[in-house]
């Protein structure tokens, strides 16, 4: 037997070795935040259809705000600077503790990135175009 492989052992329960722990078709590296992300991406490709012009606009996903506030924001737009483009930042915290389930959660993704790219656009967030619900 070669030295450089360790032999094989039972856990210390006696049950033997441990199978995987989810098949290989499941991604185990999907984390909340890449989950967010996700969300947060679906949004902006919806948006992105009627309004073009946001392929120019970066998207962000942070975690919280850099400075405490009286009231925590969801989300902030920033505008394009001389030497950058305009941003939208959603923060993930805040959102995920505002929503209870996994479909509230798209929603109010939803309605934080329609908020910022109607507050970046000059628009009313009630536009229709804007306001359209995530597919599932």
């Amino acid at each position: 037997m070669d030295s450089s492989v360790p032999p094989r052992r039972r856990d210390r329960h006696g049950r033997g070795m441990r199978g995987p722990v989810a098949p290989p078709q499941v991604p185990l590296s999907a984390t909340r935040a890449d989950t967010f992300r996700d969300l947060v991406q679906d949004s902006v490709e919806r948006l992105e259809r009627r309004w073009p012009q946001l392929a120019e606009v970066d998207f962000h996903v942070l975690e919280v705000p850099e400075s405490p506030e009286e009231s925590v924001p969801l989300g902030v737009s920033l505008p394009a600077g001389r030497d950058r483009p305009a941003r939208i930042v959603v923060y993930r915290r805040p959102v995920e503790l505002r929503a209870k389930s996994r479909d509230e959660r798209a929603l109010l993704v939803h309605e934080v990135v329609v908020e910022q790219v109607a507050d970046l656009l000059g628009l009313a967030p009630e536009t229709q175009p804007l306001q359209q619900p995530p597919r599932a």
